[in-house]
């Protein structure tokens, strides 16, 4: 069987720290020679382009895609229209190769995840996600109900272990 690309979802309600974990993560693991890229969900329309640009413009005159290049990056934009939203898998075929993939947001889907959770008030996701393949919760809570590991927010290390040994279980299958 082809070995799939290594990606471990970051999971969990507005304001529940998501950014703030992938991108601590993504410092870390690059500090460990680790290649690492992300994918983020953004639940509304976005833009990374700014009219008035020669590559809006190209869009806006119906180009399907438009890729902007320099000597130091490039990016790619392409224009769904009608078509149907790429899953994550389709997005991630898109990527160059990586030893880590950090899916941030996409709470559904059949990816291993884990669920950064802070929020009493809030539904805890791995409840009902059996794709949740931990918790990552302050320091002191207690989540009795929680139907996998809970990992301290603040243990950077044992939460980069778990991705790392995730990644590693997901490239032989």
């Amino acid at each position: 069987m082809a070995s799939m690309k290594p990606v471990v979802g970051i999971v969990g309600w507005q304001n529940s720290g998501k950014t703030t974990l992938v991108v601590e993560l993504v410092k870390h693991l690059t500090g460990l020679n680790y290649k690492v890229s992300t994918v983020k969900h953004a639940h509304h329309a976005f833009d990374i382009d700014k009219p008035g640009k020669d590559s809006f413009k190209h869009r806006d005159a119906g180009a399907a895609e438009v890729m902007i290049a320099s000597d130091t990056r490039w990016a790619l934009m392409r224009e769904l229209r009608d078509a149907a939203h790429p899953t994550l898998p389709e997005l991630v075929a898109q990527m160059g190769p990586a030893d880590v993939i950090l899916a941030e947001g996409f709470k559904t889907g059949r990816h291993p995840k884990i669920e950064v959770w802070r929020n009493p008030e809030t539904e805890l996701l791995a409840l009902s996600d059996p794709q949740i393949i931990a918790v990552v919760a302050p320091k002191d809570i207690v989540l009795p109900l929680c139907p996998c590991p809970t990992i301290a927010r603040d243990d950077l290390q044992a939460v980069t272990s778990l991705i790392l040994d995730t990644c590693h279980a997901t490239a032989e299958t």
